[in-house]
């Protein structure tokens, strides 16, 4: 039934509508960042697609296809309760990038979208109250880009002094989560995959915590007559 959402929107907008996909299910329109709100409003508001539930709104970041498509993927999630009906919204725009703000449309992109900002650096024009809402306001840069330094230590600003229960800061050598990626080498060529699972089906090293030796495969067992 999604299908007939994606249709009312290319009938309605044609050209403004950039490409529309139905993969495993999932029916996403892609759209420009100028006609972002346009849209949303539409999907809110036309009785055809009443798309009257906010599910989510999220990024991925894609540094790879730089500079021939901007790098990032915003995308929005919803659905409408009485048509039983769901479809994404999905928009490209540069690193650091202003896009306007849905929570006129959905009040609950108010959280999501503040979640972005503080992710991936995306910044919400006209929205109510846009600063970080999992880290704290000195933090530095954007921690789910993948360019984001592996190795780099947070937070960056004097250890505050609040109880002999509180522990100290990780150090240089602690703190990274297990598996990361290093995303930087990624792009430059080596350890191509994007999930350590994969990486292990390629015989790729999927994580930092991985040494090159423990790649190869165990020593066939020899056979006694």
């Amino acid at each position: 039934m999604s299908k007939k959402v994606l249709a009312r929107l290319q009938k309605r907008f044609a050209d403004k509508i950039l490409a529309v996909d139905s993969f495993r299910g999932d029916d996403e329109a892609l759209v420009s960042p100028s006609d972002w709100l346009e849209i949303a409003l539409f999907l809110r508001d036309d009785p055809e697609c009443a798309m009257n539930h906010f599910i989510d709104l999220t990024a991925a970041d894609y540094p790879e296809r730089e500079p021939e498509l901007p790098r990032l993927d915003v995308i929005l999630f919803v659905r409408s309760l009485g048509k039983n009906q769901r479809v994404r919204l999905k928009t490209r725009v540069p690193a650091g990038a202003e896009l306007e703000s849905l929570t006129p449309v959905w009040l609950g992109a108010n959280w999501t979208e503040r979640e972005c900002y503080d992710m991936f650096g995306v910044r919400f024009r006209n929205h109510p109250d846009l600063r970080r809402i999992l880290l704290y306001e000195e933090f530095v840069g954007y921690p789910l880009l993948k360019d984001y330094p592996i190795n780099k230590t947070q937070p960056l600003i004097p250890y505050r002094e609040v109880g002999p229960s509180k522990l100290a800061p990780f150090g240089p050598d602690e703190g990274n989560p297990f598996g990361r990626i290093d995303w930087l080498a990624r792009m430059s060529g080596r350890n191509l995959q994007v999930s350590p699972a994969i990486a292990v089906q390629q015989g790729q090293r999927p994580a930092l915590s991985v040494d090159e030796e423990d790649l190869a495969p165990p020593a066939s067992p020899e056979l006694k007559p």
